[in-house]
């Protein structure tokens, strides 16, 4: 029983590309008691890997977290196969608005402590009662409300690139860092302030809203489905479009365009551009923010030591990405102190 991928980025990669065919680029999750990962695990990767799934999935005592491409012709196939699992029955899938064959190059089904990473160890905490959920529409309704505090819950380099107008968009690198941080902002106002928050696509705003009711806040609501579900309800209902910029996501892509709008700039020269890249030296591999003026300058690299790496003979290079302090850029996320134009 094949448990693992065969295959690599590239050779994966050559293959959809001979292939031509149409994949639908979506995301879903559901928080749910599952008794033993592993084995859910394992039958998923089985049932995906025989229907040309690629992405990135992890699964938890607390649920599950998957962001997918799937072949547009066996669509069909695979949503009978979550509406046969009792609790992923009718859960909701969020279509991106933009389809890349290339958005994942490999299927990786990954056991994790957590779908969603808080830094929470508290048994008196339930997940499951979140808060309330709401469309497009009445989203639009409460944050014109002046009782709204209408909150993000990324990270800055999401908000950095594209957020809802009046948002506050909290300075931080990870999701456990705002919990608190937005309690301390908020804790006056935990009676007479509505909390509406908003993510990429529902997930940590799920737990975030579970996580303020039980701190005491009273009128907490989430926007379903996030920010992909707002763009497709916007569109099919002409409302109002109320998100500036651009929507990061987690795949090849890095982002999906909502609106014209450029909101933030190269992170070398300063210039208006929210194309997020990775360094070209593998060794480094920094998530920034690069136009295509600095991209050819740079050889796609983050700064002039990493430039002069890229051309060094591989096996060099490979030795340079040994041992874990040399992975530890990958987290700076565009904060690296060799960005001049970093937010």
């Amino acid at each position: 029983m094949q448990l693992y991928n065969t295959l690599s980025a590239k050779e994966r990669e050559a293959l959809l590309e001979e292939a031509g065919e149409e994949r639908l680029t979506l995301s879903f999750y559901q928080y749910a008691k599952i008794g033993n990962p592993h084995l859910f695990r394992n039958h998923l990767f089985v049932a995906w890997d025989q229907m040309e799934v690629l992405g990135r999935i992890y699964v938890a005592h607390e649920g599950i977290n998957a962001q997918l491409s799937v072949p547009a012709k066996r669509f069909n196939e695979f949503k009978t196969f979550l509406d046969g699992i009792y609790f992923l029955n009718d859960v909701r899938l969020n279509i991106a608005i933009e389809h890349d064959l290339k958005s994942f190059l490999k299927l990786k089904v990954k056991v994790r402590n957590k779908i969603v990473a808080d830094g929470l160890n508290d048994d008196t905490f339930d997940v499951t009662n979140k808060g309330v959920h709401v469309n497009a529409e009445a989203f639009n309704r409460l944050i014109e409300d002046p009782d709204t505090v209408l909150v993000d819950m990324r990270n800055h380099y999401e908000s950095e690139i594209g957020h809802f107008k009046g948002a506050v968009t909290p300075d931080v690198d990870t999701f456990r860092d705002s919990l608190d941080l937005i309690e301390e902002d908020l804790k006056d106002h935990k009676e007479d302030k509505k909390l509406v928050m908003y993510c990429t696509g529902g997930i940590r705003c799920e737990k975030a809203s579970a996580y303020y009711k039980h701190k005491g806040f009273k009128q907490v609501y989430q926007l379903e489905g996030g920010i992909i579900e707002y763009a497709r309800q916007v569109e099919q209902k002409g409302l109002e479009n109320k998100f500036v910029g651009k929507n990061f996501v987690f795949d090849h892509r890095r982002g999906e365009r909502i609106t014209p709008d450029v909101i933030a700039n190269c992170h070398q020269c300063g210039e208006p551009c929210d194309t997020h890249v990775n360094c070209a030296n593998e060794a480094c591999h920094l998530l920034f923010i690069q136009c295509e003026s600095c991209a050819d300058k740079m050889e796609n690299c983050c700064s002039p030591e990493c430039v002069e790496v890229i051309q060094l003979p591989y096996e060099e290079q490979k030795k340079l990405r040994q041992g874990i302090p040399n992975s530890n850029k990958i987290f700076k996320k565009g904060r690296s102190e060799k960005l001049k134009f970093k937010k």
